[in-house]
């Protein structure tokens, strides 16, 4: 089971103990994965379509909690795709329909089917814990979480922007930034920050997936710093091998160029002790000379020794070049 699927199937066990806020997270999936017919009689009926078991037990449930009335439940498989159920949860009778459809604002007193259910005018979502069993019931009907292992994304696929900016508003409310992308004919309210999405988590009312997410950001920074670090020190073993590598390098050049007797003491002392110790830092370096000299000191003799070998360098090319020869 994915981790998104381990989510629903927590929120879908996770029943608001207020009425109110059942009718709420019901006005949820009735928005994103419902439908409302009216026949010739005008008689309502209201379905919804779902691939999710835990979503449509989940409806079921609230409508018998909410409503205490009956449904049908039809499971049908795709004939192509063996392994894909969608499951259609039925309330078929008109006045049940119309109770649903009144309780959740998606019908109106003058018996006009509509949808808004903005943050403000809307009683259905207007204390924030009707809000977070709406955005509960909207995750369960068209959300999504990606696994946390790979990367962090947390979204809610809307058929309408005004549904969208609606969910977007909602989450807004929770100190949360949500963003809007249209994919295809799919308006997507996404977030990407894994602190947020924690959040959100919490929001919903998932501990067991918040805690589960947390583990893995802990473990995942916990490599990462882990990482850093060893890369960090990999950068600083280079960086001193290259750097005496090119010391003796110089080194070599001044004592085959004038001979190490020929350079100051100093100079001397610390050309020998590093073609004696190739793999020594400076620090160790400087503890090896009588008497000791800090690091600054080894730099500072190091350096000169480098300029001396570079101006040797410089010379021999001048000595190497024919004499007589002039440029046209």
């Amino acid at each position: 089971m994915s981790f998104s699927s381990r989510v629903k199937e927590e929120l879908s066990r996770q029943i608001s103990p207020a009425r109110h806020c059942q009718i709420a997270e019901m006005a949820a999936i009735l928005s994103l994965c419902g439908k409302v017919q009216i026949d010739e009689e005008d008689h309502y009926t209201i379905k919804i379509n779902t691939e999710n078991a835990a979503v449509a037990r989940k409806y079921f449930t609230l409508l018998k909690k909410t409503f205490n009335i009956s449904t049908d439940m039809i499971i049908r498989r795709n004939a192509y795709l063996k392994k894909n159920r969608t499951f259609i949860v039925s309330v078929c009778e008109d006045g049940d329909a119309r109770k649903v459809l009144l309780a959740t604002k998606l019908l109106d007193e003058y018996g006009e089917i509509g949808e808004n259910l903005s943050v403000v005018g809307n009683l259905v979502i207007q204390n924030p814990c009707c809000r977070r069993a709406f955005l509960r019931g909207a995750f369960l009907a068209a959300g999504s979480i990606s696994d946390p292992e790979k990367f962090y994304h947390y979204e809610i696929a809307c058929t309408t922007e005004v549904k969208a900016k609606q969910l977007q508003g909602i989450i807004g409310t929770f100190d949360t930034e949500a963003r809007i992308v249209q994919r295809k004919k799919y308006f997507v309210v996404y977030v990407k920050e894994g602190n947020q999405i924690v959040h959100l988590l919490n929001v919903m009312e998932a501990p067991l997936a918040l805690m589960e997410l947390e583990n893995i950001r802990i473990l995942k920074e916990m490599r990462g710093s882990v990482n850093r670090q060893v890369n960090c020190e990999t950068a600083n073993i280079n960086k001193t091998v290259s750097a005496a590598v090119k010391q003796i390098e110089d080194i070599t050049c001044i004592r085959d160029a004038i001979g190490l007797d020929h350079l100051p003491e100093g100079l001397c002392d610390i050309a020998r002790l590093r073609l004696e110790r190739p793999d020594a830092t400076l620090k160790e370096l400087g503890e090896a000379l009588d008497p000791p000299v800090g690091k600054s000191g080894v730099n500072h003799r190091l350096r000169k020794l480098s300029a001396l070998a570079e101006d040797l360098r410089e010379k021999s090319k001048a000595s190497e070049w024919p004499s007589g020869h002039l440029e046209e």
